[in-house]
């Protein structure tokens, strides 16, 4: 989780931020859409639910590494609205560029 997330996280009541924990582990056992969905070709959103309000993570895949993958979360917002707003998708998307620039230059 890049500092953004951790911020997001430490923001947000305890009993959410639980939720939002317990679901990104089941999402490693279990293929819901509900709980990990794909925006685009990129960018990915982890989501949880606690009294009626929904909790996201921006997150994309880091396949760079020899034979592993990692998630790595952008940052997270509490959504208002069904629709994910698309000025968020653009926030993880540049998070993303910047993130995999910096890899790339640090080798």
């Amino acid at each position: 989780m890049l500092p953004e997330v951790v911020d997001f996280l430490e923001s947000i009541d305890e009993k959410a931020r639980e939720k939002l924990y317990y679901n990104l582990k089941k999402s490693q056992y279990v293929n819901d859409n509900e709980l990990f969905k794909k925006l685009n070709d990129l960018i990915w959103e982890f989501r949880a639910q606690y009294k009626g309000q929904a909790y996201c993570l921006f997150s994309f895949w880091d396949k760079t590494a020899n034979n592993k993958t990692l998630v790595v979360s952008t940052h997270g917002i509490i959504k208002k609205t069904v629709k994910t707003p698309l000025k968020e998708i653009r926030k993880a998307e540049d998070i993303r560029k910047q993130y995999l620039d910096y890899k790339a230059k640090s080798k």
